[in-house]
């Protein structure tokens, strides 16, 4: 079974939300709701600088490593269960080697996500 480094510890829980979307009067609109809690490997490289405007600013990204699930997809989030913090799947969940056991994907985090 192919066990990557990267995917040695996986002590972080954070929870999956899954989009559902509702029209309401012509507008669609999207609600996540909770499900299950995950284990992963959640790694951080001190964030991705930006400049817009002659303006610095630092987006809080992180590579995660978890088990592989078909339900976690591009339009899904996940809720850091130490501290509730939201974070968005940025791309497609990178499925290792087509294996169907470990999954890779950048993450950023959603100002004001609750």
């Amino acid at each position: 079974m192919l066990r990557p480094t990267s995917a040695a510890q996986m002590t972080t829980p954070m929870r999956l939300q899954v989009p559902t979307s509702t029209t309401v009067m012509g507008v669609v609109k999207k609600d996540y709701t909770d499900g299950d809690v995950i284990m992963c490997n959640f790694k951080t490289y001190g964030g991705t600088e930006s400049v817009s405007n002659d303006v610095l600013s630092v987006i809080d990204t992180a590579q995660i490593t978890c088990w592989y699930r078909p339900d976690i997809k591009s339009d899904c989030r996940l809720k850091r269960l130490s501290d509730g913090a939201v974070f968005e799947i940025l791309g497609e969940p990178e499925n290792l080697e087509q294996r169907n056991q470990i999954l890779y994907f950048k993450i950023r985090r959603v100002k004001g996500g609750a």
